[in-house]
Order: C-alpha cells, then sequence, then structure tokens
C-alpha cells in the first residue's frame, strides 16, 4: 500500500478539479473546496462567539453609526457591481452586519457571510469618512473574492489530504472547525491572526477601492490612507499591514489601478 501513497496528491487534484472559481476582476483561478453556505454558517457562529466576548458599541455611538453607514454604502455598491457583473450569487446567503468594537487594536475585518467588524484603534488613523471606506471596502472584497474559503480550503489540503476531505466538509468535523478558526482567525481579543498572501491584497486593494467608488468615496483617497497606515506603530506595524507589500509598492500599485477605479465614482453620492 505504501508505495501508492505517492498517488494521494494526484487524488486530490482529481478531487479539487470541479471545485475551481475565478475572482471578480482578476479573473485568477482558485481553489473553493467548502461549500459558501456552509462557510456563512460557521461564519455567524464564530461571530457571535466573538461578540459574545467583544460587546459591540451600541448604535447610539456616533462611531457605530458612521461604520454602519459606510458599511450599508459598500454593501449597497457590492450587489450592484455583483449584479452588473452576473456575479450576484457570490453573495447569497450573505447577512451583514457592521459593528464597531471599542478597542485600541488598528484592525477590520469581514468573515464570509458578510459579517463585520471595525476596531475603533483604526479610527484614528482612517481620520475620515472616505477612509473608512477604502478600509471597509477592501475588508469585504476578501469576503467577495472568497480569500477566506481559498485559504481554508489550502490548509484542509495540507492538513488532511484529498481522500479525507470530503468526510471532512460532510461531517463537520473538530478539525474542520479548527482549520476555519485557523483560516478565518478570530480570536477573543485580536482579529485576523494567519494573514492573507500578497496576491489576495492586491487583489481586495482592486476591488475594494471599485466598492468604494460605486458607494460615492473617492478612491483617491486610499494612497494617502495607507501612507498614514504606514506609519502607525513604530517597528512593528499594524495587524492590518502584516503581509501587504511594501508601502511604496502597494501607492504604486493604488496609483496605477486609480483610473480604472475613477470610471466607477460619482462625487457627491455618499453624502
Amino acid at each position: 500500500m505504501k508505495k501508492y501513497l505517492f498517488l494521494l496528491p494526484l487524488l486530490a487534484l482529481l478531487f479539487l478539479a470541479p471545485s475551481c472559481s475565478k475572482v471578480p476582476l482578476t479573473n485568477r483561478k482558485q481553489v473553493s473546496l467548502v461549500n459558501e453556505s456552509e462557510l456563512v454558517g460557521l461564519s455567524l457562529t464564530q461571530y457571535k462567539d466573538f461578540l459574545s466576548k467583544n460587546p459591540a458599541a451600541p448604535i447610539s455611538d456616533p462611531d457605530a453609526q458612521l461604520v454602519k453607514k459606510v458599511g450599508q454604502k459598500i454593501q449597497s455598491a457590492v450587489i450592484q457591481y455583483l449584479n452588473q457583473n452576473k456575479l450576484g450569487s457570490r453573495v447569497a446567503g450573505y447577512k451583514w452586519e457592521f459593528n464597531l468594537i471599542k478597542d485600541p487594536t488598528v484592525n477590520a475585518w469581514c468573515m464570509t457571510g458578510g459579517k463585520v467588524v471595525v476596531y475603533s484603534g483604526l479610527l484614528a488613523v482612517t481620520q475620515n469618512e472616505t477612509s473608512l471606506a477604502i478600509v471597509m471596502g477592501h475588508e469585504i472584497a476578501h469576503a467577495v473574492a472568497r480569500h477566506g474559503n481559498e485559504r481554508m480550503s489550502q490548509e484542509m489540503i495540507a492538513q488532511m489530504g484529498g481522500v479525507a476531505l470530503n468526510v471532512a466538509l460532510q461531517t463537520k468535523s473538530a478539525q474542520t472547525q479548527a482549520i476555519f478558526n485557523q483560516a478565518y482567525g478570530v480570536g477573543a481579543n485580536v482579529g485576523v491572526l494567519l494573514p492573507y498572501s500578497r496576491i489576495h491584497e492586491s487583489e481586495a486593494d482592486k476591488l475594494g477601492l471599485i466598492f468604494a467608488a460605486i458607494a460615492g468615496y473617492d478612491p483617491r483617497e486610499a494612497p494617502k490612507f495607507w501612507q498614514r497606515m504606514s506609519q502607525v506603530g513604530g517597528p512593528k506595524p499594524p495587524e492590518i499591514l502584516s503581509t501587504h507589500p511594501s508601502d511604496q509598492t502597494r501607492i504604486n500599485d493604488l496609483n496605477k489601478f486609480m483610473p480604472e477605479a475613477l470610471k466607477y465614482y460619482k462625487p457627491g453620492k455618499s453624502n
């Protein structure tokens, strides 16, 4: 039997072949093993658990109101963009939530299903509504592009191999839950623990700019915001910057993509 073990990776690839999809805008092929509806359910459970340990700021809080306002505008922009590109099914079953957590962490994240958290520490860096929209657009773009599913799928291949995947997905075993937690990284105190790859970050930058622009926010604010972010935290960058391209590379890439993003921008819509 041992002499056939080398065939396992090939069997895994055969299993994965029907599960390939393409990222909106970039059309990069990605592997998505887990049904999105299952991830929505897992995300809801983890999101509720997170909020039970980290209560959201009350809606009477002006900053919480701002987060919800911006989030709802980005949500509408996402749906508009996807419907126009015949991709509306990518957010089918999403139950959007936008919550502010009173915590000095400079971070924000979005889980599958539209579950969004912004930490109050981020607002000192965003400084204005448009910059907040740039960040929220970026984080929501990760969910829309199914980067979490892709990362979880890669982890499952690495830890289980193709033969065990089908059983793991059907039974929602403890190991499957653990891989979900690792892939999405939502802990009691800190947001994203396992960083996205630079490819994912670049895709989220571009999609996020489009979402913000459709929502009526000037995408030209993005390079200014990311420049401020690069100066936060001294020698250790904020968690949100952990695997991003170098500051200047990122800003250069944003500026190169800006003409495309500006096609979607209609001044005055965000007011």
